[in-house]
């Protein structure tokens, strides 16, 4: 007989801090970079994650 095979993940799960983290950061337009770092996880989840949910991420600063 084979062997089941262990299902892992490969990342990490978005918990409830995380989304209310997200949200925050979205409305204080901070770069997805710095999210990323916050986070600690990529730039391309963060962008994924934030438009499943309707949000604007990866604001540019405006010059005055």
């Amino acid at each position: 007989m084979a062997k089941k095979r262990k299902k892992t993940r490969s990342y990490k799960r978005w918990t409830d801090a995380d989304l209310k983290a997200l949200k925050k950061f979205s409305r204080e337009m901070l770069p997805v970079s710095k999210v990323s770092k916050l986070l600690k996880r990529t730039e391309a989840t963060i962008r994924m994650k934030a438009y499943s949910l309707g949000l604007s991420m990866g604001h540019r600063r405006r010059r005055a």
